[in-house]
């Protein structure tokens, strides 16, 4: 095991971003950017015996500030917050007391508004090695960012073990009752050769899935799975039925104990013999298979358009702040926020 820290030369507001390295024994590896805890590679050995990078990104830091990446606002590879997903008309009410947040996306707020916590460079703590390498990351967001009310510090450990399992553990407390709702935005691809993700296999562990209005913004309804085109209880080719239009942009209401670490999502790819499963604390998760991506001059060069990752973005329901039957996403200054998800990658035998 082994954890590397190395400059990349980028400033911002005086703070360098520092890339981590974590490497297993087995030759899995992570890059981890501390600007946005952005997870730039995750390389593992498929079933040729070939190395393989799984994740989008691009090959300099440099290229997360062109502004062509800026103007789509991708979120690729960060981390969200402080709330993931949309709020409807960017506002909820706490105690009776009303917040407006930036609106960045029609008359919602989207991912944490214009500049979140994928934008910020993050303290790092510490790093370790043990029975696994970890890095400890951490930021604090202050009383009135993007609208948002409280100061609040977040820590996020990432944690890769021998069993190419990368664990992301979160916790937060705030000093004023505050809306959060994190999740990370990994654009995952399993294929050796990139290209279009309809091929993969897909199964998610859910019956209903929630309902949403024409800008994608959740209403409080569920709707059962059974029957629709977004049944992914038994495996299935990510493209067999969907609108070839439109792809999956839906979340999830995970079959599961609330709270208690389980199985959420399988994604199969045959060419590579990759499978990864994604486990998590979370109530939810949303399937997202890219209709919105152009990204330029990524890894080697390459342009990503639309349905070339999958995302799995597990957290608490969307707009929950402002439906009364979700599961709560108010944090209060006697509470720990904390949320466990795993990337376990294996091959399929």
């Amino acid at each position: 095991m082994s954890v590397q820290q190395t400059p990349t030369g980028k400033i911002i507001n005086g703070e360098e971003v520092i890339a981590i390295e974590l490497t297993n024994r087995k030759g899995t590896y992570v890059e981890i950017f501390n600007y946005g805890a952005i997870i730039n590679k995750f390389i593992v050995k498929n079933s040729h015996g070939a190395p393989q990078d799984i994740v989008l990104g691009f090959d300099n830091v440099e290229q997360y500030f062109h502004e062509d990446y800026l103007k789509n606002n991708p979120h690729v590879g960060a981390v969200i917050g402080r709330y993931a997903n949309r709020i409807k008309d960017g506002r909820f009410s706490i105690d009776g007391e009303q917040y407006q947040l930036v609106k960045n996306t029609g008359t919602d707020c989207l991912h944490g508004g214009d500049i979140g916590f994928d934008k910020k460079v993050w303290d790092i703590v510490e790093v370790g090695t043990g029975e696994q390498s970890f890095v400890m990351l951490e930021y604090e967001s202050v009383d009135g960012e993007e609208g948002f009310p409280g100061n609040l510090i977040i820590g996020l450990t990432f944690e890769l073990t021998e069993n190419d399992e990368l664990i992301l553990s979160y916790e937060a407390e705030t000093d004023k009752a505050t809306a959060i709702n994190l999740t990370h935005h990994g654009y995952f691809n399993l294929a050796p050769n990139g290209g279009k993700i309809g091929k993969h296999k897909q199964q998610i562990f859910a019956s209903d899935y929630l309902e949403q209005d024409e800008n994608y913004c959740v209403t409080g309804k569920l709707i059962p799975l059974e029957n629709t085109p977004l049944d992914f209880t038994i495996a299935k080719e990510i493209s067999r039925d969907w609108n070839p239009e439109e792809g999956y942009d839906q979340t999830f209401v995970l079959d599961k104990i609330y709270g208690d670490l389980s199985l959420a999502s399988k994604t199969f790819e045959e060419e590579s013999g990759l499978t990864l499963s994604v486990y998590t604390t979370e109530p939810v998760a949303h399937l997202y298979t890219s209709k919105y991506l152009s990204v330029k001059n990524g890894k080697g060069g390459r342009d990503y358009g639309a349905y070339e990752a999958f995302c799995i973005e597990t957290q608490h329901h969307p707009n929950a702040v402002n439906i009364e039957e979700f599961p709560s996403t108010i944090l209060r200054p006697e509470d720990l926020y904390t949320q466990t998800t795993i990337y376990k990658v294996s091959l399929n035998k």
